[in-house]
């Protein structure tokens, strides 16, 4: 009994000493949470926390506002400067499209991956191209001076209207005779670039329009199609639907090489290769002036500033004047042919431009029935049964302009076609 009584002493003993050692720590804190703050440790806390918030203020004003996550755009981001430009998209762009069929092997215009022998690559075919476009370069309107007179082309007005007197007295004005910039282009189906071909110059007759007269009734586009020569067809407006002959901006120097140059890019952007504009600024060309067609025929080979390019003229009764031109470029490109086919009404002329090369030791034949060559100078008489208004689709033959082209195409020793390929050649270096 003794010893369990000292045994639970013991115990009893070891478990006051623990209570009163975790008692004590504890109420040493309370005592210090019972005190008031250090006044100099709240200062140095409240100076921390100030220039924390201050550093805090000064990081979202330098670059962490909304503005600053997210600027607005500015006025350049939005607009573009003087050296960029919008871009442009047409109404197709925004039409429901179309499924397109795909064409079958043996219709692909390429060749295709197989173990089975292919058929050599063909152009895809395309319909001719007939439009017309506004030009620049091309005869009207026109500002200048008349040659002629050295006088000011547009020599009447009346208030704000502006006009031209004729040489037959009859007054045109400039809005509604002399205002047509437009040219008709035309290109065959089976024209293709990358060959060597001709650009046919059409200069029309008095009292027409493009599409009523050259595309409709005289059928140039399509005398050029049905020749299969390898060429293109430019026809400029000259006065519309007017008594007139004038030249326009063919009457001044390089007015003709300025054309041929804005037709290359415009007829490249027709084709829909604009690496063929070079090749079309290089490729021969021949003129074909109707009627009144002579002036701008005679002055682009005077000033026009590229006559050596001029491989061939062809007049359809249209001698009236300006022989002294007319026999200056036969004598001096001798590699070129020239046609001039007459009725009654410019007999005379032709005759007497006939005796100016004869006079010059330049031999002349006066039929069509030869094949065309370097040098041919030929002067064709039409009877009394050919008409100078239909003159265009029939003059020694029907279709003369087609029959030009096929005796163009078919004389190997004809320089036209070499001379294209070798111009063609040489640019592409």
């Amino acid at each position: 009994m003794r010893a369990d009584r000292t045994t639970s002493g013991a115990r009893g003993h070891a478990l006051r000493i623990g209570l009163i050692s975790a008692l004590v720590p504890l109420s040493l804190t309370l005592v210090q949470c019972g005190k008031a703050p250090n006044p100099a440790a709240l200062a140095a806390n409240s100076q921390a926390n100030v220039q924390v918030v201050a550093k805090t203020n000064q990081q979202v004003a330098s670059g962490d506002t909304f503005e600053d996550r997210f600027p607005a755009p500015q006025f350049g981001e939005r607009f573009p400067s003087a050296s960029e430009s919008f871009l442009q998209r047409q109404m197709s762009d925004f039409s429901p499209k179309r499924a397109v069929q795909q064409p079958s092997p043996e219709q692909a215009p390429y060749r295709v991956a197989s173990l089975e022998p292919q058929v050599p690559y063909k152009r895809s075919p395309r319909d001719d191209l007939t439009t017309l476009v506004s030009m620049k370069s091309s005869a009207f309107p026109y500002f200048g001076n008349n040659p002629a007179s050295d006088a000011p082309f547009l020599n009447i007005a009346k208030g704000d209207r502006r006009g031209h007197r004729s040489y037959s007295g009859r007054v045109f004005w400039q809005d509604e005779t002399y205002n047509d910039s437009r040219v008709l282009m035309h290109v065959p189906e089976h024209f293709d670039g990358r060959k060597p071909g001709v650009i046919v110059v059409f200069f029309h007759g008095n009292g027409a329009t493009l599409e009523r007269d050259v595309r409709e009734r005289q059928l140039v586009p399509k005398q050029v199609t049905d020749s299969g020569a390898n060429a293109v067809l430019l026809a400029p407006q000259m006065a519309v639907d007017a008594a007139d002959s004038s030249a326009g901006k063919f009457w001044q120097p390089g007015g003709f090489k300025r054309f041929m140059a804005e037709s290359a890019d415009h007829l490249a952007r027709v084709t829909g290769d604009p690496n063929s504009a070079r090749a079309f600024a290089n490729m021969p060309i021949v003129i074909v002036g109707y009627s009144g067609g002579f002036l701008p025929t005679a002055w682009s080979l005077e000033v026009g500033g590229i006559s050596d390019r001029v491989r061939g003229v062809v007049l359809l009764d249209a001698v009236y004047g300006e022989m002294d031109k007319f026999a200056s470029w036969i004598e001096s490109h001798r590699s070129g042919f020239f046609v001039s086919a007459y009725t009654r009404h410019t007999a005379r002329r032709d005759r007497e431009l006939m005796s100016m090369l004869r006079q010059k030791g330049i031999s002349v034949a006066e039929d069509m029935d030869g094949p065309l060559r370097p040098g041919s100078v030929v002067f064709v008489e039409t009877g009394d049964g050919i008409t100078h208004r239909d003159y265009v689709t029939r003059a020694w033959t029907r279709d003369p302009l087609k029959d030009v082209l096929v005796k163009m195409s078919a004389t190997p020793a004809l320089a036209l076609t070499r001379v294209a390929a070798t111009s063609s050649a040489a640019s592409s270096r």
